[in-house]
């Protein structure tokens, strides 16, 4: 791997001078179980030092995947060092590639680092920690938590994997004076076993949970359990085709019902979680991943990251500390080269290949071409395809389409708490919240941990971790929506629709004292002036959008495509489908390669096989022009 342009001292990632290492200086940088297929701030440069001998011995020791011939001396240029560019790194690593990541943060993580609160930390403790928002992992997940398996941790076996933790209940919390849903998430103890699962069976476990839990009128709720055995029985075809044309919102008949049916299965599931609005949100994408995946199989129990994990999972520490920290250690003796402060400008195309990139730092400075024998692309959409000119456009029209994806604002925002605040032990979904606000208590789950010990000045001893998902709707504190507000506005709205969600009457969880400080995540800048702006979106799923992602393969021979924007089974914007995204990459690599390696694993949703024959009928009638069986209309 080369680089052209100035090389001369600088500062490596642990912030020794080192010759040989980019100009110094300071910029502004802003901040499933289914089938196995092989399918801102301090410029910092750091290359691992412990390449060669240290590199190859922990690499024959860790690694699942043996260097082999064709990999010798092969370069591969990661752009973008968040969970797809480090699983790509990953895998690439353990097949005896020559890596080098180039990440536009001077940490790795994307999304999912942890960000220290400046000026908080004092006698001896870290500053407090930040995030962009709160992680979690379902239990459905399961390629990224086998990539954590391989990232050792002290006194883990099962390596950064082991410090997940389930958490057992989600509260949907209403404005004050409605009584709450309180909800378990766990496995149901007497689920049907492999091969009793019936139609009959879900319609009437879901029509007496909705009865239970809701005060849904009874035609209501049937009515919707009717809807989910059409999705549970409709063949792909008819899902990529009809489904992923109908919003959720008209696919539940949202609009032909009241208040509750509208905001508990059509909104909450939806912005809520997604941060996609269910008058636009795919049908497919959001009945596959989310009532299927995530709480139907969930609760059986059935297509789950081992028999150790329920529905939600969350860390049991900061993401960075028990996470991508170790991840970062781990690549180094695998021989993964870093490059912070690297902004991609363009991807230079010429004579049917990727000739290299053009580079800078955040600020536009130190312009330099970054060359490799291969490229894996994995920045967020609404920064990759900016690199991408017209003669690239021309070789693979899929990236041309990529120009129609879109993206919302799904930002968090951290509340410390001066004693430790009695939220359920999971997460806290506002139904009401004008701005779609979910939460969590953190440091219920961080076991390792003693907050007040560990981080800031001794006074906070709980992080609530918010989300504000709906930045467009006015609040109930200012009546103004999020994107006109200014940064304390919206911390304060926050605060207010939390607490109008988890107090009533009869009980106060928070209350305006606990506070000791907040942090919001920077990405978003320019607030309470006319043009603010969010480096850092999430990329969403109205209908159509399947039809417009592209495969982690590209027509260029030596392009290749990671990140949560990428056709993947999980088909949501997740840490699993960067990774699922990541493996795919690598795999069309190793082909393009010629390589003997073996393929990376691609786990898929689960797929219960007593639908399957069910499925096979819609075939026939959506060919046919039929509707599903179960469709009532």
């Amino acid at each position: 791997m080369t680089e052209s342009g100035q090389i001369a001292g600088g500062q490596t990632a642990d912030g020794r001078t080192a010759a040989a290492h980019t100009a110094g200086g300071q910029t502004a940088g802003v901040p499933t179980a289914g089938v196995g297929t092989a399918v801102g701030r301090t410029r910092r440069r750091f290359l691992a030092a412990t390449g060669g001998a240290v590199g190859a011995a922990a690499f024959a020791t860790t690694s699942r995947a043996a260097a082999t011939p064709s990999a010798a001396g092969r370069t591969v240029a990661v752009l973008g060092g968040g969970v797809s560019g480090l699983s790509a790194a990953h895998e690439l690593a353990e097949r005896g590639y020559a890596v080098t990541v180039y990440e536009y943060h001077d940490v790795l993580g994307g999304k999912a680092r942890s960000m220290d609160v400046p000026g908080t930390g004092s006698g001896g403790r870290k500053p407090l920690p930040g995030e962009h928002g709160f992680r979690f992992f379902p239990g459905f997940y399961r390629n990224l938590p086998d990539t954590m398996r391989r990232i050792p941790f002290p006194g883990n076996p099962g390596g950064v994997r082991g410090n997940l933790r389930n958490a057992t209940e989600e509260l949907f919390a209403r404005e004050a004076g409605r009584p709450d849903l309180h909800f378990p998430l766990r496995r149901l103890t007497t689920p049907p076993r492999l091969g009793d699962l019936t139609t009959t069976w879900i319609r009437d476990e879901v029509t007496a949970a909705l009865d239970t839990a809701t005060k849904l009128p009874a035609h209501e709720a049937a009515y919707f359990a009717n809807r989910l055995l059409v999705h549970l029985t409709s063949c792909d075809a008819r899902r990529e085709s009809e489904w992923e044309a109908t919003s959720w919102w008209d696919f539940i008949r949202a609009g032909d019902f009241g208040d509750e049916y509208r905001i508990l299965l059509g909104i909450g599931q939806t912005r809520n979680l997604v941060a996609t609005r269910a008058q636009e949100a795919s049908t497919r994408t959001v009945g596959r991943v989310i009532i299927e995946a995530l709480i139907l199989w969930g609760l059986l129990g059935r297509g789950l990251d081992g028999d150790d994990a329920d529905i939600d999972r969350v860390l049991n520490a900061p993401t960075s500390e028990a996470w991508i920290d170790p991840w970062r250690a781990h690549l180094t003796t695998l021989g993964v080269q870093f490059v912070f402060s690297s902004d991609v400008r363009e991807v230079l195309y010429a004579d049917g290949r990727v000739t290299g990139v053009r580079v800078t730092d955040p600020d536009g400075s130190r312009p330099r071409t970054v060359t490799a024998d291969h490229y894996v692309q994995a920045m967020p959409v609404e920064h990759a395809r900016r690199t991408w000119g017209a003669a690239l456009r021309v070789a693979d029209p899929q990236l041309a389409r990529c120009d129609e994806l879109r993206t919302d604002w799904m930002t968090g925002i951290m509340f410390y708490t001066r004693r430790k605040v009695p939220l359920v032990h999971g997460h806290v979904n506002c139904l009401d919240s004008p701005w779609s606000v979910t939460a969590i208590g953190q440091a219920q789950f961080w076991d390792g941990r003693d907050f007040a010990a560990d981080y800031g000045d001794g006074t906070a001893l709980d992080c609530v971790s918010a989300i504000v998902s709906e930045w467009d709707r006015p609040g109930i504190l200012y009546g103004k929506p999020a994107r006109a507000c200014t940064r304390e506005e919206i911390v304060e709205e926050c605060w207010a629709q939390l607490k109008d969600g988890v107090n009533d009457a009869g009980r106060t969880l928070i209350e305006d004292a606990d506070r000791v400080a907040w942090f919001m995540d920077p990405a978003v800048t320019g607030l309470g002036g006319p043009d603010p702006q969010n480096r850092e979106p999430l990329f969403i799923h109205p209908t159509g959008t399947w039809h417009l992602r592209p495969t982690a393969r590209t027509a260029v021979p030596n392009l290749f495509l990671a990140g949560d924007y990428v056709r993947t089974d999980v088909d949501l914007a997740t840490m699993e489908g960067a990774n699922e995204s990541a493996r795919r990459a690598v795999n069309a690599l190793l082909d393009r390669d010629g390589s003997d390696a073996p393929r990376c694993r691609v786990w898929e949703l689960y797929r219960p096989p007593e639908l399957e024959p069910l499925k096979r009928v819609d075939e026939v009638r959506f060919r046919l022009g039929l509707p599903n069986t179960f469709d009532l209309g």
